[in-house]
């Protein structure tokens, strides 16, 4: 019998669950999306029993595509779409407010303060992160702050935090587990990445109590056994990482100097550092890679906020488009010599800009302009926004000399060969494009004894397609002159 390994990817917009078996081939899909919340501008929110029953459901039905019992796997792994911020009642196991999503900018004015003040060194020096709302932190304490009782409940150890990954966990466990990995404790902007504990200064600061945390483990660790109620047999739940830090472990970036971009609903560049956690001096972050027995692997990241969430904009809230699909052919039509920009900084603008007041724009319009340009200036907005991370980590002295890529806009080939052009690099594409639960998959199966090493799971790794540069610098420099006008346009820094 083969080794099948369940990975649980849950994004921003749906919950996915994929078969693997050993050799990293996908067996079957499911995938689930469930409703996003807007209460206010700049605010986001989930219900996490949604995302929880989305998750189940999609557990289910693709053991069932795959033909498989749950009594088949030798593991499962969690990724997760990160800092989205849970809190719920350790009794009843019900959130005590809405999860707040990682897009979500209501903290905004704490992190002003707290910036004015003079604590951004210490977060730095401490975390690798940013004072912004993009982090749990602020979110912990807003939630504390603004649910009667909320702040005394927790301080009296009744309540639990978790991101989605301990969400999850929890309710795979039925409550016997309250755990997280390292990866996403490093984005709650209280971890100690150096010290790999939860940081007691960081705590006060941010006014959170240490009752509510969770347990930090490796990515590849015993997580527990989920409740054979959930999926009709007990299942080890053995590897949990970030959405990015997985995907950069499905993309098999283990050496330094290797790097990844994940275009799903945001864009995640990010660079492995080794043992080394260097220090952006262009406001991007350290954080983790991964951790795997015991060891920190350091990485350099630059988040983008909007990729393939401008699309979905385009598509659901213009409907310029009825599916994502036919962004290509407008891209086709209009070329790459588009003089229409669109800068979607709808929540803010991420790395290396930092500015949670930006709001998006559409420039450039003329009356020649139609749906086919502003819909391929969605997908170059992408591609721009990977260039001033590229820029950023070329003026940090780090050198990218290729670009693995992932996520539903790496099978577009126009955004793929334009993303080559406009940053000069070289663009790989892998076979397996679902990178990021198949990092997932890889870390349950370290633990469980599928995969001996990184080593073997490097060799897994196949080429799918390669994008090479070829467009003249002229032409680069005038597209790139031309975004970078549109970003200071709609900046407040």
């Amino acid at each position: 019998m083969p080794d099948y390994l369940l990975a649980i990817d849950q994004g921003t917009t749906s919950s996915r669950a994929i078969v693997f078996d050993e050799t990293g081939t996908s067996v079957a899909v499911a995938q689930q999306e469930f409703h996003q919340y807007f209460p206010r501008d700049g605010w986001v929110e989930h219900d996490a029993v949604e995302i929880w029953d989305s998750t189940l459901t999609v557990c289910r039905e693709v053991l069932e595509r795959a033909g498989i019992e749950a009594a088949a796997l030798a593991g499962i792994g969690i990724t997760n779409q990160r800092e989205t911020t849970i809190i719920w009642d350790r009794d009843t196991g019900k959130p005590i407010h809405h999860a707040i999503v990682w897009q979500d900018r209501r903290t905004a004015s704490v992190c002003t303060k707290l910036k004015t003040d003079g604590y951004e060194s210490l977060v730095v020096e401490r975390t690798g992160l940013l004072i912004d709302p993009y982090f749990s932190a602020t979110k912990i304490a807003w939630i504390l702050d603004n649910t009667d009782g909320a702040r005394a409940r927790a301080e009296a150890g009744e309540l639990a935090f978790g991101t989605v990954d301990s969400w999850l966990l929890w309710n795979l466990t039925s409550g016997r587990s309250h755990l997280t990995d390292a990866t996403n404790a490093s984005r709650t902007a209280l971890f100690n990445i150096h010290e790999q504990a939860w940081d007691d200064e960081l705590l006060r600061l941010f006014r959170v109590p240490r009752a509510l945390l969770p347990e930090v483990l490796d990515c590849a660790a015993d997580f527990g056994t989920t409740d054979e109620v959930c999926l009709g047999a007990p299942v080890r739940v053995a590897g949990i990482a970030g959405d990015q830090h997985a995907a950069l472990i499905g993309q098999a970036c283990f050496e330094p100097g290797m790097a990844k971009s994940t275009y799903g609903t945001g864009c995640f560049l990010m660079l492995n550092t080794g043992k080394q956690a260097l220090r952006s001096e262009n406001r991007l972050l350290t954080t983790m890679a991964y951790r795997l027995d015991g060891v920190a692997c350091y990485a350099m990241e630059g988040s983008i906020f909007v990729a393939g969430a401008a699309m979905q904009w385009l598509r659901d809230g213009l409907k310029l488009i009825r599916h994502a699909s036919e962004s290509a052919a407008c891209a086709e039509q209009v070329g790459v010599d588009n003089p229409v920009y669109l800068v979607p900084a709808f929540t803010g603008l991420g790395a290396p800009h930092w500015d949670p007041h930006a709001r998006g724009a559409i420039m450039g319009l003329t009356r020649d302009t139609g749906i086919a340009e502003i819909v391929t200036a969605g997908l170059q907005s992408v591609c721009y926004q990977t260039k001033d991370l590229v820029r950023a980590i070329q003026n940090d002295g780090a050198r990218l000399q290729a670009l693995r890529v992932d996520g539903g806009m790496a099978v577009n080939d126009w955004v793929m060969q334009f993303l080559s052009d406009i940053l000069n690099v070289t663009v790989d594409r892998p076979r397996v494009t679902e990178t990021t639960a198949l990092g997932a998959a890889y870390l349950a199966g370290l633990h469980t004894g599928v995969y001996k090493s990184l080593d073997e799971i490097a060799r897994l790794w196949e080429q799918e397609r390669r994008f090479e540069p070829a467009m003249k610098p002229a032409l680069r420099e005038s597209l790139y002159a031309g975004w970078l006008d549109a970003v200071e346009r709609v900046c407040n820094n």
